[in-house]
């Protein structure tokens, strides 16, 4: 049998706590082939990323070591490697892709320049431009000559994260590391990546390590799986047989949370996830919201959103309805203008046509008369961490909408925080604590307390589960279904993941350009679509089942 390139041994981190040593990551083992994808995947908190650290030699000495184990590459331990000599492995041997590649490239540097810094590095200076413009060339990025002389912000996040795609293979390293690459994309972007990735394994000969919570992704590009849950391994196998017959429970679990494109075919709307009987609405009732002509321009100087001065029109000519108790979702690319059409409801941005919040034009009010009309609608974030104040604690926070419009004493305000953590699940003895220590998908739930605290009759949620893992997302898309079932909510619901959009909405509009190509029940526009761009977005959805994974595409000439 040939010897693996990586073989990561009996890997035990702990972490330094003021209470001793705890740990973090037990024995951690398995072994990467060469040309072979291994996908960790599990939810936040596993050990994914902390053991792909360890990999880089990038963990925080601060506050993590290694307490035991082995990391062999190719028969040598880079656990007692001395610094210097990891560097020389690190972005040579081994390279690494991160989530968010705007934080991980150099904003002040030119794309070309950060290029030629690691193919110097690590391959001396001989032809180093020419490699940089080739490895652009080879990610599919359009016209690298000029590329090369951008910024990393003049760039697409899909475009961001070909060029570390490009930087990690500059050195031909043996083992890629890609930590939730496709995470922060697109769905048609994701789908770009991921075939570039599997293009690139099949030219360089490169061993990949994909760490990623997206079980579609992982059915989509993995040879062999392995499922981590606090800090151990606790399945290994190849793709098909983990999927078609996983042995852990754990593993049936996140396999039963994925959103399947397709599962609610036939159906007029979302599952019920309550015995509580849907209250009629009366014929004639006028709607939640009524958006009529909707425009949207940004206006800036010389350059901003790739215009002039004049401006730039991020939204032009929407027009629909949402009645109480139902869904509309908007789905489309980033640049659509779907978190823009969100705002501009709610009167966060200014705004020309009508906008009619339960009958009442909110067009040119002012913030005095504008205030009661906030009571009625109300938004929750992508991000749930940067929607709460970190000096706040959730008891304070959810109360905070309360005493801005005067309702109660704070004794009641105190009672109604309590009483909405227990509606979202959580105890009412966490209104004590802080953002940070909670969890992603808890924080959220936070989120959404904070949205009912007025009673709103509408919702808009901005891409609020893109960030969480697919078992922590099932279970706060059900919390917002029985909240509609229970108090006839209505939700503007905003994202570009197909399979989460039919799963929820009753209704479905199509954003591309600022504009609603495509709009009906969600029957209609999911089992009939009639724009390309509909079929496209749905094609590109990954597909949780390695029997019908893509057909490998042609190698790079």
């Amino acid at each position: 049998m040939t010897a693996p390139v990586l073989a990561v041994e009996g890997l035990s981190i702990d972490a330094r706590t003021p209470a001793g040593p705890r740990r973090v990551l037990s024995e951690v083992s398995f072994a990467l082939a060469a040309g072979e994808t291994l996908c960790l995947a599990g939810e936040s908190g596993s050990g994914k990323s902390i053991t792909s650290l360890a990999i880089m030699r990038l963990l925080p000495k601060a506050s993590l070591r290694v307490a035991a184990g082995a990391i062999r590459l190719e028969g040598r331990d880079l656990v007692g490697l001395s610094d210097r000599a990891m560097r020389r492995v690190r972005g040579g041997a081994i390279a690494m892709i991160f989530q968010e590649p705007m934080t991980s490239l150099n904003p002040v540097m030119r794309i070309g320049d950060q290029l030629i810094e690691a193919i110097r590095a690590h391959q001396g200076a001989e032809d180093a431009t020419a490699r940089a413009r080739a490895m652009l060339d080879a990610v599919r990025i359009s016209d690298p000559a000029r590329r090369m002389g951008q910024y990393p912000h003049e760039l697409s996040g899909g475009m961001r994260q070909r060029v570390m795609i490009a930087m990690a293979l500059s050195c031909r390293p043996k083992v890629l590391i890609a930590d939730e690459p496709t995470t922060a994309l697109d769905v048609t972007v994701q789908a770009q990546i991921l075939t570039l990735m599997r293009e690139l394994k099949g030219e360089f000969g490169t061993s990949i390590i994909l760490i990623t919570h997206d079980m579609g992704v992982v059915a989509e590009m993995a040879d062999r799986v392995a499922v981590m849950q606090a800090g151990r391994i606790v399945e290994t196998a190849a793709a098909l047989p983990l999927f078609t017959a996983p042995r852990e429970d754990y593993t049936r679990t996140l396999l039963a949370a994925v959103p399947r494109l397709g599962a609610r075919a036939g159906t007029d709307g979302p599952p019920r996830v309550t015995t509580q009987p849907l209250a009629a609405t009366p014929a004639g009732t006028p709607p939640v919201l009524s958006v009529r002509d909707l425009s949207v321009t940004y206006r800036g100087a010389r350059g901003w959103f790739g215009g002039t001065a004049a401006g730039h029109k991020a939204v032009e000519g929407v027009s629909f309805t949402l009645q109480r108790g139902r869904t509309l979702g908007l789905v489309g690319e980033s640049g659509s203008g779907k978190s823009t059409t969100g705002k501009a409801v709610l009167g966060l941005v200014p705004f020309a046509g009508e906008v009619l919040l339960d009958g009442v034009a909110i067009a040119g009010l002012s913030p005095r008369a504008m205030r009661p009309l906030r009571r009625a609608a109300q938004m929750i974030f992508q991000d749930p961490y940067a929607s709460l104040d970190p000096r706040m604690s959730v008891g304070a926070a959810i109360a905070e909408p309360l005493a801005i419009h005067r309702m109660g004493t704070a004794a009641d305000r105190r009672d109604r925080a309590a009483e909405l953590l227990r509606r979202v699940g959580l105890s009412p003895d966490h209104a004590s604590r802080y953002p940070h220590e909670f969890s992603g998908g808890q924080r959220q739930r936070i989120c959404i307390a904070r949205a009912l605290a007025l009673e709103p009759r509408l919702i808009v949620a901005d891409e609020s589960v893109a960030a969480l893992d697919v078992s922590v997302r099932g279970r706060v898309l059900d919390l917002m279904l029985e909240l509609q079932e229970t108090l006839g909510l209505a939700y503007l619901f905003i994202s570009h993941d197909m399979a989460v959009i039919e799963r929820m909405c009753h209704d479905v509009a199509v954003m591309r350009g600022g504009r609603i190509v495509e709009a009906g029940t969600r029957r209609a526009v999911f089992e009939v679509p009639a724009q390309a761009y509909t079929r496209e977005l749905m094609a590109a959805v990954p597909i949780p089942d390695p029997a019908r994974r893509p057909e490998p595409r042609r190698a790079i000439a």
